[in-house]
């Protein structure tokens, strides 16, 4: 679709162009189009009766909560608190028409507005803007001047961040979801809900500890809050705590009234609407900012940064996309939601936005106060203009900790995913190491590191277990053509005469030795050891038949014959040593290798497949074993991908031909037994 996209559009710029080779269908542009913009395919079905109420108090919940938290994370990114504001609008509605996940909250996050932070502190530091006050003799900064280069280096950022996550998806970077297992993201989403949990803390107890960044910044955070428990406000901790019990008991009667009435009753909303209005009646007006090409002398010095920030806010906005994907039973295009994160950011770039993400606490809002389409985020952008043109004060002085109290308390449905731990140990152990893992990396090394660790310790336990598989003898279910291992059916019969040899793994160079050192271990026989006592057997007759025909020769020039004659008579004399002419018959006489789960071979994984077709080529001239290989799969695509691999390799001559492989067991089985008869 993308390539029929670019054609089309190639075309309208380039008339002159070969038209032969730039063609495009109205059907496939009308897919490629619905597919880029997919609020076209979706908004004209919206079931306005069934949606309409819940994405309405949803997105009014969630775009009151969008305040505080624009306005705490703009200072966690040095920027202006109104800049959060214009992060949580603009962005939000691009994604509305770009995006795909129909649950997820767009907008500021603090993983990645403390990351911006980093690069603007960089760019712009306070010692940069220090100027000489002649009236007090001190040294002063000009704010003014700072947060202006600040918002400018933010801009930028964002732009590249961006334009990088574009670039990605067009691409296809999008593959890298498939790396995120639902062990992995579940586990990644527990630990960050208790970042978020952690850092709500301080408006809980109405503390002030210090801003820590980098590896252990969770630890070191818990601790200094225990350190200033003493220091609590109590009259904000009561109304904490108040907030969150009349939560649990909204919450637990809405889940009581679930089914009579239509909609979840906005407890949220109605709580933060409570403290909003007691806390201020003033007016403001906030003009927006025109939009302004970010400053490009920036780019040079923060293009990794860009990129960092474009990998890690497509990483959790897709693991949350995924969870809830998951749960409603839709499709997350991962290609399609970098592409609207990209637009988001890069558009939101050009008005003075900083990098956007998706946030776990409004997400959880968002689904529990009953939104179910893109539309709940579209309309919280509405309630931030609304909030940032006319009635941006009345919202300034909103108790943080109640906002603290509902993402404590939204985040529950998280906290049980810790029963995801004794679940998986029941029924897969490394997928329960993967869960855990995620997850103390996570707490260890914050969401952003965190996540692209989890992802690595994820493919090493995928090395292991190919580097380690379960290598499998299979017997044949009596009077059927299934084969199943012999050690875990009871029912199944080993083939007489043929050994089946499976491994749970493909071949490749990191298990290959093991492979066939398992492989003669499980046939019965010792190749190396078979092959040293062949050739000491025909070093044995050699020596035998040359002690003999010195014995002859020195018997026949006794009685005079010449050398001639000698010759003649020596060949006539010579005896032929017979050695182990019995067969054993424990050994197989066929051997049949099942490459059903092997997927592809490297070159090492061929020579393994060569050697043991060697080994029984020499083994062949020992009347100890004859047995020929066959190679079978279990799915004709699969084979067709190792004879690929096999022809590429060589392995194939005019002894070995393709006739050797087949397509299932049983009929690799069924020429076994022919050829024996044949041969008998």
């Amino acid at each position: 679709k993308l390539f029929s996209f670019k054609y089309h559009f190639l075309h309208l710029f380039l008339p002159s162009a070969d038209t032969k080779h730039i063609r495009c269908s109205g059907h496939q542009m009308k897919s490629c189009l619905l597919g880029t913009v997919p609020i076209l395919s979706w908004l004209p079905r919206y079931p306005i009766r069934e949606n309409a109420l819940g994405d309405l108090i949803s997105g009014i919940s969630v775009g009151i909560m969008q305040l505080p938290q624009g306005m705490a994370y703009a200072l966690l990114a040095s920027v202006p608190p109104v800049f959060g504001l214009y992060s949580s609008f603009y962005p939000v509605l691009i994604y509305f028409i770009f995006g795909t996940s129909k649950h997820i909250s767009v907008g500021t996050y603090a993983v990645m507005s403390v990351m911006i932070g980093g690069v603007t502190e960089r760019l712009a530091p306070d010692s940069k803007f220090m100027t000489w006050d002649n009236v007090t003799n001190t040294s002063i900064i000009d704010t003014v001047a700072r947060d202006d280069e600040r918002v400018r280096v933010a801009a930028a950022v964002t732009f590249v961040s961006g334009l990088f996550q574009i670039l990605l998806g067009l691409v296809q970077f999008g593959f890298v979801v498939t790396y995120l297992s639902e062990p992995l993201v579940r586990g990644y989403t527990t630990g960050a809900a208790i970042h978020v949990i952690v850092s709500q803390l301080k408006y809980t107890f109405g503390v002030n500890p210090v801003r820590h960044n980098g590896p252990l910044s969770l630890i070191y955070t818990v601790l200094e809050i225990c350190y200033l428990l003493p220091q609590s406000n109590i009259g904000t901790l009561v109304t904490s705590v108040i907030t969150i019990l009349g939560l649990i008991a909204a919450k637990e009667l809405n889940a009581f009234l679930g089914k009579k009435i239509p909609v979840p009753i906005p407890v949220e909303l109605i709580a933060v609407s409570i403290k909003a209005f007691l806390h201020s009646c003033l007016f403001l007006y906030i003009s927006l900012q025109p939009p302004v090409f970010p400053d490009t002398s920036v780019f040079g010095q923060v293009i990794g940064d860009g990129f960092a920030l474009s990998v890690v806010g497509y990483g959790i906005a897709i693991s949350l996309g995924r969870i809830f994907a998951l749960k409603y039973g839709y499709k997350v295009d991962s290609n399609q939601e970098l592409v609207a994160l990209g637009l988001s950011n890069s558009i939101g770039g050009i008005f003075q936005c900083f990098t956007v993400s998706c946030s776990m606490s409004r997400t959880m809002v968002q689904e529990s106060a009953g939104g179910k389409t893109q539309v709940a985020g579209a309309l919280s952008a509405v309630v931030i203009l609304f909030i940032t043109l006319w009635i941006g004060s009345l919202f300034e002085d909103l108790p943080k900790a109640v906002l603290a109290a509902i993402i404590h308390v939204n985040l529950h449905s998280m906290m049980k995913q810790f029963l995801d731990i004794p679940a998986l140990w029941k029924t897969n152990r490394v997928d329960m190491l993967v869960w855990v893992a995620t997850f103390i990396l996570t707490l260890l090394l914050n969401p952003d590191i965190g996540l692209a660790a989890s992802i690595g310790f994820s493919l090493l336990t995928v090395i292991f277990r190919t580097q380690l598989p379960k290598y499998s003898i299979l017997g044949q279910v009596p009077e059927t053509d299934i084969y199943k291992p012999l050690d875990e059916y009871h029912q199944v019969r080993q083939v007489p005469g043929i050994l089946i040899f499976r491994s749970s793994a493909t071949l490749y160079f990191a298990n290959a030795e093991m492979y066939q050192e398992t492989l003669n271990s499980k046939s019965g026989f010792d190749i190396t050891k078979l092959l040293s006592a062949k050739k000491k057997l025909e070093a044995k007759k050699q020596r035998h038949e040359k002690k003999e025909a010195k014995r002859v020769k020195k018997e026949l020039k006794k009685n005079g014959v010449d050398n001639r004659e000698l010759n003649m008579e020596e060949q006539n004399h010579v005896s032929v040593i017979e050695v182990d002419a019995e067969r054993d018959p424990s050994l197989p006489r066929a051997i049949v290798l099942d490459l059903g789960p092997v997927n592809f071979l490297d070159t090492v994984g061929v020579k393994t497949l060569r050697s043991v077709r060697t080994d029984q080529s020499h083994l062949h001239l020992s009347s100890h074993v004859s047995f020929c290989v066959f190679i079978s799969a279990s799915l004709c695509v699969c084979l067709g991908g190792v004879v690929d691999n096999l022809q590429t390799a060589g392995f194939f001559n005019d002894k070995v031909t393709k006739s050797c492989l087949f397509t299932t067991v049983h009929d690799a089985v069924l020429y076994c037994h022919s050829v024996t008869c044949t041969s008998n």
